[in-house]
């Protein structure tokens, strides 16, 4: 596939056709990684570390039972 850089206000920017967001599991809220190869420009979804990824889970299961957990603390 190739692709033309589109102007946005002073910046360019790159469309990234919706199959591959989807193929990627990439909206508009994912964090994005960019970096290069020095040939190359490498754009990826943000990796969570073990920690960050535990921790997230955490926040996930507390908001999904935080009633359930309040009861039990009392």
């Amino acid at each position: 596939m190739v692709k033309n850089l589109t102007t946005i206000g002073n910046s360019l920017g790159l469309i990234i056709d919706k199959p591959i967001l989807e193929l990627l599991k990439i909206d508009r809220d994912t964090e994005l990684e960019i970096s290069t190869d020095g040939d190359r420009l490498i754009i990826q979804p943000k990796r969570l570390s073990r920690r960050e990824r535990l921790r997230a889970s955490a926040e996930r299961l507390m908001d999904a039972h935080d009633e359930t957990f309040r009861d039990l603390a009392k």
